[in-house]
This record gives structure tokens, C-alpha cells and sequence, in this order.
């Protein structure tokens, strides 16, 4: 196979002080505005939340709520080569330790040895990969090649509006789907990689959700995120705006109900207020416990590690070395982080003991989507969820608004050897029509 003559960035070091690493930051503080605030995580120790890179359009799903476009089945996989350099693109803008969800449609549809080079190349240059799943092509062999070359994260995406079946009969609660999520996770059993599960919130499972935290908070010793994303109409699909019940807040009351506590969900900020929460929690004997529940202590934390990376994939003693170099410069945090971990420690001490010490970090996240005819200019210009397109990064619910055009346009592409491919994502006969 011919590789493009791909960018090849130089991988700094990955503390924040690096001048390249300080730029993107500065870059990101100016774009965020008034939104960045005394706990806003972007501009300080993210460039971005995560980005997207598309690797297919194709699913094997016909979903009632659906973020692909109409033409999605026909369009043609983008060459390995563009995916590269959009991979090289998310380095140049946003940096070395990046996330990256190797996304689509559904990513298993794409060649299989390609999709491990991809993976092996965005492990190779820096940035931190999680692919994006409904998990029917998502086999054992499958995710055991992908964690060999450097996949993170597994995100399955699982509920109602799939269409799901069991024995020929379509499932309709939430609950009914919960054997499909215990055997993704034991595909995923000892290779290493962060289990996510992503729901779609909609009128039909919202007073699901407590059960499902409860199924998840049980299970935290394999998964480690759980997103909770609302209903949104991106002109898709059969279902389109989402019941007045379900917002953000009333989401996250049911997590509450299902967590058997309230949660201090306005700690830490990621992107625009009203795109999402971000909450990770401790679990210890199926309770949960926020990590940090004070704004201010939290604040104060940012400003004074903000020069630390937190890259996953940073060895342990560099980032031990960083954290150690931060305290002394600032040798108030030796009592303060001591006094706060002492007291997370006192209100788990119960559940502790139950659990003969045994704790695990389970993180709630909250995604609210904007509707394609609805958009907020001030949310895109804050938007921490970004998808990489060929002529850079654009904001998923901008993406989602206008997708066709993103990925019906035809490219020419430059190889290694000099040549020129030219991607026409639509057969002729179907392209004449668009």
C-alpha cells in the first residue's frame, strides 16, 4: 500500500511549558472568551476535548435517531492517506496527547488491516485513541490487534434507538440490552483498554437511566466512562426534537437517582456550559463519591498545575516528576491536597472497609447536542468536540448540521510517490442526483 508524504509533527515533550504546547493553549484561551473561567479546563490543561476522524460513513445499524446523512451507505471510505494527514492535522492544531475517536458511522466496517494502521499511526505520533463502536464488528481478535498497536480507549455505543434484537424480536427497554453490554465487556477483559458506554437519551429510556447507573456504578472495576448523550434532531431519522423533560439538568437528576446521591456537577467545565457536564467520581463498594466537589479547590488546582501535563500515555515517573516539580513551587498544596484526601477518604471509610480497600474511578458524562436548525454561534466558538474534515476542524454539531457537506466532497490527494489520487465519495449515477 502507498502512503501519503505525510507531516510529520515533532513530538515535544508533553508538559504544558513547551513553546509550542504554550501556544495551542494561548490559541485556546482566546477562542474560548469569557468562557474561560476560573474551572474551565480548556486553555489550561487541554487543548481540546477530544476530536473526531471519520473513518467511514458506513453503519450496519438503521437507527430511529441517526447522525449519519442519507447518502451515508454510498459514499466510498476515505483513503488511508487523507486519514493520516487529518490525523497530522489534529497534532498541528491541538497538540501531542490529543483525543482521538477513530469514528464513522462504524469504524469495524472499514478493511480491518487498515483500521490497525490507523490506530498504529496515531498511536505512533502522539495522540491518544479511543474507537467509537456499536460493537457488533468489534470482535475479540479485532480489539486485541487494536490494543497491540496502541488503542486507548473502546467506546460502545448501546440502546434503544438501534433496533436491537433478541430472538428475532426487536428490544425495547434499556434493560433488555444489558446481555449485550456484559458480553462487550468481556471481549474487552484483560487488553488494557478504557471500556466507555455511550446511550442516547430519549423519551422512551429516560426513566431508564437510574437503572443503567446502577448497572454501570456495579461494574466500574471494567468501565470507566459513561456518556449520556440527549436526543437531537440533525434532520435525520426517523424521531427529530426531543420532549421537553429531557434536558440537561434532568438528566443529570436521573444519574442522581441512580448514583443515590447528589453530585457537584458544576465543579469542573469543559468547553460551553451548556454542551455538557463532566463529573468523575470514585466507586467503592457499588457507592459512589465525587473527586472533587469544592469549585474553589478546584480552581486554585487548575491555576497552579495547569502547566502539567495529564497525558494517559505519559510514563508514570514523568508525570510523577512534574507533580512532585509543581509542589514546590507551590508547597501550600503538600497540606491542602493531604487535608482533601483525607477527607474523601473519611466519607469512603465505610464502603472501604466493605470493599477491603478496593476503589475504582468511574467518570459521568452529560453531552447535549444542538438541533441542525438551532445552532448557537457562541457554542461553536466554545466547542470542546471537534470533527477533523479536510479543511480542518469543525464543531461535531456544526459537522452534524451540514454533513453532506463535509463528506460528499471530492479530493485529490498527493501520495508518497508523487502521484495524484482522486476520491469521488459517490458513484457517478448517485452524484448527478445530490
Amino acid at each position: 500500500m502507498q502512503m501519503a508524504h505525510i507531516y510529520k509533527p515533532k513530538i515535544e515533550q508533553a508538559t504544558n511549558d513547551s513553546p509550542t504546547r504554550r501556544s495551542q493553549l494561548t490559541e485556546t484561551r482566546t477562542r474560548m472568551g469569557e468562557l474561560f473561567t476560573d474551572n474551565q479546563i480548556l486553555g489550561r490543561l487541554q487543548t481540546i476535548g477530544c476530536v473526531a476522524v471519520e473513518i467511514t460513513q458506513k453503519c450496519n445499524l438503521d437507527c430511529t435517531l441517526c447522525y449519519l446523512s442519507e447518502h451515508s451507505q454510498q459514499v466510498a471510505d476515505i483513503p488511508i492517506e487523507e486519514v493520516f494527514r487529518r490525523l497530522d492535522d489534529v497534532v498541528h492544531h491541538y497538540g501531542k496527547g490529543t483525543h482521538v475517536q477513530i469514528t464513522g458511522g462504524d469504524p469495524t466496517l472499514r478493511k480491518h488491516s487498515e483500521l490497525i494502521e490507523i490506530i498504529r499511526y496515531a498511536n505512533e505520533i502522539g495522540l491518544y485513541t479511543a474507537l467509537f463502536t456499536n460493537g457488533i464488528g468489534a470482535t475479540r481478535k479485532l480489539l486485541t490487534n487494536l490494543a497491540e498497536v496502541g488503542l486507548r480507549d473502546i467506546a460502545f455505543h448501546v440502546d434503544t434507538t438501534q433496533r436491537r434484537k433478541v430472538d428475532g424480536v426487536e428490544v425495547g427497554t434499556e434493560a433488555e440490552l444489558d446481555h449485550i453490554r456484559i458480553e462487550y465487556l468481556e471481549r474487552t477483559r484483560d487488553l488494557g483498554l478504557m471500556v466507555i458506554f455511550n446511550t442516547t437519551v430519549h423519551i422512551g429510556n429516560f426513566s431508564e437511566v437510574p437503572n443503567l447507573v446502577e448497572f454501570f456504578r456495579k461494574r466500574a472495576d471494567q468501565i470507566g466512562l459513561v456518556s449520556f448523550q440527549l436526543q437531537a434532531d440533525t434532520g435525520r431519522g426517523e424521531w427529530r426534537e426531543r420532549d421537553v423533560v429531557i434536558n440537561k439538568q434532568s438528566v443529570c437528576q436521573q444519574i442522581e437517582l441512580g448514583s443515590t446521591q447528589s453530585l457537584p456537577w458544576d465543579v469542573i467545565q469543559v468547553g460551553h456550559s451548556d454542551c455538557h457536564f463532566y463529573m468523575p467520581t470514585l466507586v467503592s463498594n457499588n457507592t459512589i463519591y465525587p473527586i472533587v466537589d469544592d469549585k474553589r479547590f478546584f480552581s486554585d488546582f487548575l491555576e497552579d498545575f495547569q502547566h502539567i501535563s495529564w497525558d494517559r500515555q505519559e510514563s508514570k515517573l514523568r508525570l510523577a516528576k512534574q507533580f512532585f516539580g509543581a509542589l514546590l513551587k507551590h508547597p501550600s498544596w503538600i497540606v491542602r491536597g493531604t487535608w482533601h484526601g483525607i477527607n474523601v477518604i473519611r466519607k469512603m471509610a465505610s464502603d472501604l472497609i466493605k470493599s477491603r480497600g478496593k476503589v475504582h474511578q468511574l467518570t459521568f458524562f452529560v453531552q447535549n447536542f444542538m438541533d441542525a436548525e438551532e445552532l448557537v454561534q457562541e457554542r461553536i466558538d466554545g466547542c470542546s468536540f471537534m470533527v477533523m474534515t479536510d479543511q480542518g476542524p469543525v464543531s461535531m454539531c456544526q459537522h452534524n448540521s451540514r454533513r453532506d457537506d463535509y463528506i460528499l466532497r471530492p479530493l485529490d490527494i498527493t501520495r508518497a510517490d508523487g502521484t495524484t489520487l482522486s476520491y469521488k465519495p459517490l458513484p457517478v449515477e448517485i452524484a448527478v442526483n445530490t
